[in-house]
């Protein structure tokens, strides 16, 4: 005689898979939205803006001295710091960057002008007390009739630009850098660099090349026309 026992119910092995399924979808979406909302926090918060980029490669000189400048802005909500300028995909070092972050001198009129290449020097340029700068070095325009020249900070290697030429508009004074260029929300900078001999010759002048500046993980290329001076 068999005892009889009861039905009991289960969970078929269809229903398990689609099940576990399910599960490993939403999971999925879940860790895809919260790191999505993590990045565009980061970038919301963060932000580099470069302007007026130039390179000036001078043929006739040996080595050809090659100069670039460009204007940064911190367009972000939070401080941060420029830490790469790149050309060509090779970074320029902070001893070759000459930069102006004085709001005083680096005005709305300077920032957004169209940034001068004013010509190299084989001999170092100096003025005042200020370090002697390397050969290559920009010259600058302060001879000019009315030019309203500022005062720098002396010990340490610089020179003096206006970029229009005259007393309407202030003179700003390129440091050499030391390191990153710290900028607050809203803070501007306009930087002169020597980019290192090797990377640009004389049969790049007219084509096309990149400059990037980045402060972090932030920031891109831009392409450029190497100017022949």
């Amino acid at each position: 005689m068999f005892i009889r026992t009861k039905n009991r119910k289960a969970i078929s092995a269809v229903l398990t898979t689609l099940i576990i399924l399910v599960a490993s979808v939403v999971l999925g979406t879940g860790v895809v939205l919260y790191g999505t909302s993590l990045f565009q926090t980061g970038a919301q918060s963060s932000g580099v803006t470069a302007q007026g980029a130039h390179v000036w490669l001078n043929s006739t000189s040996t080595p050809s001295f090659t100069w670039g400048a460009v204007a940064i802005r911190n367009s972000g909500d939070k401080i941060l710091s420029v830490d790469q300028i790149n050309v060509r995909g090779n970074q320029v070092p902070y001893a070759n960057w000459y930069y102006d972050s004085n709001p005083l001198r680096v005005t709305a009129g300077n920032f957004q002008a169209q940034l001068n290449y004013t010509g190299t020097a084989t001999t170092a340029y100096k003025t005042g007390v200020y370090a002697a700068v390397p050969s290559g070095m920009m010259m600058s325009y302060l001879g000019a009739t009315g030019v309203n020249a500022v005062s720098c900070t002396p010990g340490v290697t610089v020179f003096q630009i206006n970029e229009f030429g005259n007393a309407a508009n202030p003179t700003m004074c390129f440091a050499q850098a030391t390191g990153p260029i710290s900028l607050k929300p809203g803070d501007k900078a306009v930087v002169y660099f020597q980019v290192p001999n090797g990377v640009l010759s004389t049969v790049d002048a007219g084509s096309q090349s990149s400059v990037a500046v980045y402060a972090g993980n932030v920031g891109a290329p831009q392409s450029i026309t190497v100017e022949s001076k």
